[in-house]
């Protein structure tokens, strides 16, 4: 299984857009597998290691196993925003959450 993941950062003062893209990159399709509604997270870190901002963290996730099959060379794109972020630069890490599958990608940002 080879995946290959693209995280897209919009940031203004007000808010920051993570689109987190990953492509299916194997021949033949790819059926992820999920324990929870969570399909994915963003780690927002400064500094190296100071985690500031998840979006994960808090949330409640809806307890059901789901599954989503991505053909070859189909992809799959996963949204979410941070709200009121602190001025400051960054390094945002966004992972896929399937149970079968990894894949990560990472990008630099400031607000």
């Amino acid at each position: 299984m080879s995946l290959t993941g693209q995280l897209d950062v919009d940031a203004s003062a007000d808010e920051v857009s993570f689109s987190f893209t990953v492509t299916n990159d194997d021949p033949d399709p790819v059926d992820l597998q999920f324990s929870n509604a969570q399909t994915h997270d963003v780690l927002v870190v400064e500094d190296g290691d100071t985690a500031i901002w998840s979006f994960a963290e808090g949330r409640m996730f809806a307890q059901m196993l789901t599954s989503r099959t991505l053909d070859a060379g189909e992809s799959v794109t996963y949204d979410c925003a941070w709200d009121d972020p602190e001025p400051g630069s960054y390094i945002a890490t966004a992972f896929l959450a399937a149970n079968n599958a990894d894949c990560e990608a990472s990008a630099e940002f400031s607000v």
